[in-house]
């Protein structure tokens, strides 16, 4: 193993949850970061140089290595991705959905960064997950994120019981997320399967200007209407 400091360091760059000004939402420290890495593994090429050019349009697009870590990435890809932090370069880890690693598939980058020894520096900025517990109202001192939910009608109603159940027996809040052109079917089916008196908290557009959080009991939520298609959503439950 090469001593650290001949190696890069894989910087984690969080990202916007939509459109706007991102220095609305990100520190300065995003952007000084920006300003000095050229390689990237990003999961849409895109939608990263775009975001790259929001920070610093004076950047020269042409200088820019972007390597792409999605679902069709091979596992066998992984290490030449990380190659230029051997190589003493820098890396930026950018995620579609905010911050790397955390619903996202750059965990695995993360990884082999650690076990090549190499410095992950995490940088700060807005995570759905963490700001939607926030303004919940829920338990912020015990909560677990459960990612998607089945599909098949039956077992998403089986997996909405068990996270229910969980929540009132270890006093837990249980969030999840669903495609967002499913976001209207899924607010559907939670309230039919919870208990009327669970608490349903719905968290869209978050840090955006149609930015729409409220907590309400299960029985509430069906007198309230509310289009999520196509919103980006945090579904949390939680029975007292």
């Amino acid at each position: 193993m090469k001593p650290t400091t001949f190696l890069g360091k894989l910087y984690l760059i969080p990202t916007t949850l939509g459109e706007g000004d991102p220095m609305d939402v990100l520190p300065q420290t995003v952007k000084r970061a920006v300003d000095f890495i050229d390689d990237y593994i990003v999961e849409n090429e895109k939608t990263a140089r775009k975001f790259i050019k929001s920070i610093n349009p004076e950047k020269v697009q042409a200088t820019l290595r972007l390597s792409a870590l999605n679902k069709h990435t091979e596992k066998s890809e992984h290490a030449e991705m990380i190659k230029p932090l051997l190589e003493g370069k820098n890396i930026g880890l950018m995620s579609e959905a905010g911050c790397p690693g955390v619903a996202d598939p750059g965990a695995v980058i993360v990884k082999l960064a650690h076990e090549k020894g190499i410095q992950v520096v995490p940088l700060v900025g807005p995570s759905s997950i963490l700001l939607a517990i926030m303004a919940s109202g829920m338990n912020g001192q015990s909560f677990a994120f459960n990612g998607y939910l089945p599909i098949d009608k039956s077992e998403k109603k089986t997996a909405l019981k068990n996270l229910e159940k969980l929540s009132q027996d270890k006093n837990q809040s249980q969030i999840f997320i669903e495609t967002p052109f499913r976001n209207n079917k899924m607010l559907e089916d939670i309230l039919l399967a919870v208990s009327p008196s669970t608490h349903v908290c719905i968290a869209t557009d978050i840090t955006l200007p149609t930015e729409y959080i409220k907590t309400m009991r299960a029985s509430d939520w069906k007198n309230v209407k509310i289009d999520l298609h196509n919103r980006p959503t945090i579904f949390i439950i939680h029975k007292m």
